[in-house]
């Protein structure tokens, strides 16, 4: 076969010498095949392309072709071929895996759907989606991700659930954050939001339609299994997965509260609106400054059917009353007004409570369903604190002579407490001894001896001061080593070596008389 080169030379001495023989003499060719080139050139085909062979499928094309058809492009080569065979194919399975790869492209070119770009005003649409978040003390946690399509402003809240509740929650919480709702709302065909679907059209839920016009939004699903519809948000999931998800591509840690993870995806927010967006070239938080006065206001109040029954914290202690039985709140919120709502079912039903301030509706406490008579409490919600019980006594000074004992140290306390469970007669005397001996064996001492007595029980009169005394003999024994000795009348060993004091005076006495 003749190169594109040889052929164009074929072509330009035809062109020069319009004789079949005399461009083959000039060419090095036949005249034959300066006929073929120059029919071939004049016929509208392509200059030098093969003719093409018959293949041992040419037969069994349309087979192939209904068969990809009803399969909708998935049918197995290794299955057609069985069943080529049994038609008669006679090829071989690598020429039926040919054929059915070149018809299997050809369907899909035919079945690709066209994506036109989605051009939006500002203010009008908002999509919402969730994102499995990371596990704190072994309970999984929910990312709501929303996305603004004009100004491409991202938000995401942690949840611990998906129920409608929490949703509505989330969605007041993001209206607020953006300064106002937009016209529509998009998401997937959740229960929250859809309970069926008749002849294709969503039938919406109730309580989705009263949340819409308390804030005066139109919420709208997308196509079932199509997510293509809210490509913004889903890709906005994906980003704060593999953000905000501990993995070994990001070196994130483990997180240890709920409020860790709260921090965690504030700053993500904040990183991720003050960076310029690659298809709008600026950042999404000065987008949102622009889109924001066309964003419609929103109620002062959150709609709060949904959250459960509001009730009222005390004055004087964070504890609500929901059904009979007690649960604690963060103290902080007394005197505020809270909803209390149920969550769940059986052994892990759970009391959920929600305080809705500036910021919007936020999850405050969750609790495990609690008896009355038995309050559910959480020591993280009384700071400064701890649990009391019968016979645990908070040691506190009440006149001038118990705050002086006190002031001696923890043995003191110690002792206090453990000579009043004994019943001791005359406890004030013998504390006053005790300051008494302080001022003049030292405080260290003294509550040294005071821890002692309160671990061996003897809290009798002379006690202290021979404790005392034993303690101080031990700290003051003399041990034998290179320099002292502990038998009696061997002082002057040491000197051995050393002039003595007066045999150094007699020395200078007598060079001076010299």
């Amino acid at each position: 076969m003749k190169s594109d080169g040889e052929i164009m030379e074929i072509l330009a001495a035809y062109d020069l010498t319009g004789s079949l023989r005399a461009t083959a003499e000039l060419t090095g060719c036949s005249h034959h095949t300066v006929a073929k080139h120059i029919q071939a050139r004049d016929a509208g085909r392509p200059i030098g392309e093969p003719a093409a062979r018959s293949r041992v499928t040419d037969a069994f094309l349309p087979k192939i072709e209904e068969w990809v058809e009803g399969s909708k492009g998935r049918i197995r080569a290794d299955r057609a071929h069985e069943k080529l065979l049994a038609l008669g194919y006679t090829g071989s399975e690598r020429s039926t895996r040919r054929a059915i790869a070149q018809v299997k492209a050809a369907w899909r070119l035919g079945h690709t759907r066209v994506h036109r770009h989605w051009i939006t005003e500002p203010g009008m649409w908002l999509q919402y989606d969730f994102g499995d978040g990371p596990r704190i003390g072994g309970v999984k946690t929910i990312l709501f991700v929303a996305w603004l399509a004009f100004s491409r402003f991202r938000i995401v809240i942690p949840l611990r659930d998906r129920t409608a509740p929490s949703v509505f929650a989330a969605l007041d919480r993001c209206f607020r954050i953006l300064g106002g709702a937009p016209t529509y709302v998009l998401t997937d065909n959740e229960k929250t939001v859809t309970t069926a679907h008749v002849a294709g059209v969503p039938v919406r839920n109730q309580q989705t339609l009263d949340f819409a016009r308390h804030y005066g939004v139109t919420v709208l699903t997308c196509q079932p299994a199509d997510p293509a519809t809210k490509g913004g948000v889903e890709a906005s999931v994906k980003l704060a997965k593999a953000d905000l998800v501990p993995k070994d591509t990001n070196l994130r840690g483990e997180y240890g509260t709920f409020a860790e993870l709260e921090a965690a995806c504030a700053a993500f927010m904040d990183a991720v609106n003050h960076r310029e967006h690659r298809a709008t070239r600026r950042k999404p938080a000065a987008m949102l400054a622009e889109e924001a006065p066309r964003l419609h206001r929103i109620p002062d109040t959150a709609h709060t059917v949904a959250f459960g029954l509001a009730r009222t914290v005390p004055g004087n202690t964070p504890m609500v009353t929901f059904e009979n039985a007690q649960y604690s709140v963060p103290a902080h919120l007394l005197g505020a007004r809270v909803f209390v709502r149920t969550h769940g079912t059986g052994p892990g039903e759970q009391v959920i409570i929600v305080h809705h301030g500036t910021a919007g509706p936020v999850e405050v406490a969750r609790h495990d369903r609690a008896r009355p008579g038995s309050p559910a409490i959480d020591d993280e919600h009384f700071p400064g604190t701890r649990p009391r019980t019968p016979g645990d006594y908070e040691v506190r000074a009440r006149s001038a002579d118990e705050a002086a004992f006190l002031a001696i140290g923890e043995g003191a306390r110690t002792w206090l407490v453990e000579a009043a469970a004994a019943g001791t007669a005359r406890m004030n005397v013998k504390m006053a001894e005790a300051v008494t001996l302080a001022k003049i064996a030292g405080t260290d001492q003294v509550d040294r001896a005071l821890g002692d007595a309160a671990l061996h029980g003897r809290f009798a009169h002379p006690d202290l001061a021979s404790i005392l005394n034993a303690n101080i003999r031990r700290t003051t024994t003399h041990a034998a080593n290179e320099a002292t000795s502990l038998t009696q009348g061997t002082g002057a060993w040491a000197a051995i070596g050393n002039p003595a004091l007066n045999t150094t005076a007699s020395n200078t006495a007598a060079e001076d008389a010299r």
